[in-house]
């Protein structure tokens, strides 16, 4: 099974208008159309509809960083699922370690609110990974692995969701883990995912571990490896770039 990777960019918490829009339409330039990736940004919920505007007629796909899990409601500061698809977008993240550890999300509510997702026309991109100390302890694969039956909702499909890999450790410090840790722990879940799923030949697995041009291509070129969710190098048009040309 020959699976279409995928890069992602996940912008968190950075930029305004004129910077989103900036780095919108050099992605736009730079990124062809029959590049061999699918190119992904999902920037703050301010910038979504612009950023969509920008990216309107390109390559370049948009979404969002978090969704709540009802339709709508008294929820005062959160966005529904169905507002993000309304802005342009057609993909969400939930579940990312700094929603997990500073909002303390749940299996429970990530499951809740990738199925708001799904229901909404949204690809969920489900995040799971261990902490360092779950790491040194040997739990990591027992950890993800109970993410994963926890964290995805009953109405998935192996093709109509995500699954992006973040070692938590490794986010935003530039460690990152073994080339054979990465390659075990990606196996380790499309084995998990595949049970979950009924199948997971058609799952699209991203890894999410400080990812740069420097180490891209090696790790992209791991067999269960289909693609990578970016951070910071993801504000950087040449970096982001130059990344998602190592899945070719």
């Amino acid at each position: 099974m020959t699976r279409r990777a995928l890069i992602a960019g996940n912008w968190k918490m950075n930029m305004l208008r004129a910077d989103g829009e900036a780095l919108a339409a050099a992605l736009a330039s730079g990124f062809a159309a029959g590049a061999a990736a699918d190119l992904l940004v999902c920037p703050p919920a301010t910038l979504i509809a612009p950023v969509a505007t920008k990216l309107s007629g390109c390559a370049v796909a948009v979404g969002g960083q978090d969704c709540h899990m009802n339709e709508s409601g008294a929820h005062t500061g959160d966005i529904a699922a169905a507002m993000i698809k309304d802005l342009g977008a057609g993909y969400v993240i939930v579940g990312h370690s700094e929603r997990r550890a500073d909002h303390g999300e749940s299996d429970e509510t990530v499951k809740a609110k990738a199925a708001a997702a799904l229901a909404a026309g949204l690809t969920p991109i489900i995040c799971v990974g261990e902490t360092e100390a779950q790491r040194d302890a040997g739990e990591a694969e027992t950890v993800v692995g109970n993410q994963i039956r926890g964290s995805v909702p009953e109405a998935a499909a192996e093709d109509t969701i995500v699954i992006a890999y973040e070692p938590v450790w490794a986010i935003g410090t530039g460690r990152t883990p073994t080339i054979d840790d990465i390659a075990a722990m990606h196996a380790h879940i499309r084995q998990v995912a595949g049970g979950v799923l009924g199948g997971a030949d058609k799952l699209r697995l991203l890894y999410g571990g400080s990812v740069k041009p420097g180490n891209a291509v090696e790790i992209l070129a791991l067999e269960d490896v289909d693609g990578a969710l970016v951070g910071g190098a993801s504000l950087k048009a040449e970096d982001f770039l130059a990344i998602a040309a190592a899945a070719a």
